[in-house]
């Protein structure tokens, strides 16, 4: 039963402390369930990139795949709930202030700090699972770049098309993984 509340209380100060949406929240929920030693890098990569597969929100599907790997359907329940419960308690009070607020210049001056922070968050989760892709923990980076060439083209595939055309990403993710069935079986 501890288990479950911390699990709860962990992602729930994730959800509470993350701010830039799901993806946003991803480095905070690596740092802490990495430091925590409930996964390793790569079991997070792992979660992100089975999440990113399925339909709908990121951070829920996240913090589900990690709850139930520590406490089965129990876990993955406290964790979900732990994501999604206190910012939508939070939105709910603060609805009702929001045009009140949105214009305010206190909000706007710290909203301009706080957007590129994201970004940062964004860089170092994307730096940090390529280190786990290619293999470069133990490494050095560009090396386990050209040793991994075929993953960094994949990746390289998918930023282009990302950025270049306007292909539902959905489209993207489904394509590796079939690509990925046939290739690396």
């Amino acid at each position: 039963m501890k288990l479950l509340w911390d699990i709860f209380f962990l992602f729930a100060r994730v959800a509470l402390f993350s701010w830039g949406g799901g993806p946003a929240s991803l480095a905070l929920m690596q740092r802490e369930v990495t430091s925590s030693s409930w996964l390793t890098p790569a079991e997070f990569a792992d979660a992100v990139a089975f999440g990113n597969v399925l339909p709908g929100p990121i951070s829920p599907q996240v913090s589900a795949f990690i709850g139930y790997k520590l406490a089965g359907i129990n876990g993955a329940i406290a964790a979900v709930i732990g994501t999604v419960v206190p910012t939508t308690v939070l939105m709910l009070l603060l609805i009702a202030y929001f045009y009140e607020i949105k214009d305010s210049s206190k909000i706007k001056a710290m909203l301009t700090a706080v957007r590129p922070v994201v970004v940062g968050l964004l860089l170092w989760t994307a730096y940090d699972m390529t280190l786990t892709v290619f293999n470069a923990r133990k490494a050095p980076l560009i090396p386990a770049l050209f040793q991994g060439w075929d993953k960094a083209l994949i990746a390289l595939t998918a930023f282009g098309l990302l950025t270049f055309t306007n292909i539902n990403p959905v489209f993207i993710i489904l394509g590796a993984a079939i690509f990925g069935l046939f290739v690396y079986r």
